[in-house]
């Protein structure tokens, strides 16, 4: 059975120095998952680094609805202009046609558009 993509994220800024938790909680009465704030699955701090790193992780797959889930969410907003960072992980299986595929991550950081 392969780690899910929270946790391959988890290992991933941990060897990044990032001391990293889960925020994303099943929701029984919901049947659901749901994150921190509506957008926030990991949280990590780094020391040397300012503020607080919230990640939204997923497959490849699902990247451009993530995407939209983070672009449309006033939280990410407030959450950027309170001096902390986004990210948006998503991770997929990789290689060449016929040879071993390997695991490979993508990574966008959001920023505040100052229009």
């Amino acid at each position: 059975m392969s780690i899910s993509p929270v946790q391959r994220t988890l290992k991933l800024l941990r060897a990044e120095g990032y001391l990293a938790a889960v925020c994303e909680r099943w929701n029984p009465h919901a049947g659901c998952r749901q994150d921190l704030f509506g957008f926030i699955d990991l949280v990590a701090i780094k020391e040397g680094e300012t503020g607080v790193l919230a990640v939204q992780v997923t497959t490849h797959a699902n990247l451009a609805t993530h995407r939209k889930k983070l672009v449309g969410n006033d939280s990410v907003r407030v959450w950027l202009a309170t001096g902390n960072r986004v990210e948006l992980i998503s991770w997929a299986k990789r290689g060449p046609r016929g040879k071993r595929k390997v695991w490979t991550v993508k990574r966008e950081r959001y920023i505040i558009d100052s229009k």
